[in-house]
């Protein structure tokens, strides 16, 4: 069995007076980030801080707290989500 190998991606950024930073371009289309997205820093036991888009970890959260339920419900994706809101909120199917 072919084992593939995972890409590892090296960035520097400058920190501005603010504090602020520019993600770099390829990282932002690697988290999947876009204008206005908020980014989670999560710091892991060994010290190292991780960031992640927070949008996508919070849908990874729900999913895992209704892991099977949501499956019975037959929503898989953030466009089935979106479609019990909308189902709920205006009654479309």
């Amino acid at each position: 069995m072919a084992t593939r190998e995972r890409m590892v991606y090296m960035n520097l950024a400058k920190i501005s007076a603010n504090g602020q930073i520019t993600v770099p371009a390829e990282i932002r289309h690697l988290l999947g980030l876009k204008p206005g997205d908020k980014v989670l820093f999560l710091q892991k036991p060994s010290g190292e801080i991780v960031i992640n888009n927070a949008s996508a970890q919070a849908i990874y959260k729900a999913q895992r707290a209704f892991e099977g339920v949501a499956e019975q419900m037959g929503v898989y994706n953030e466009d089935d989500v979106q479609a019990l809101v909308d189902e709920v909120r205006y009654g479309k199917e």
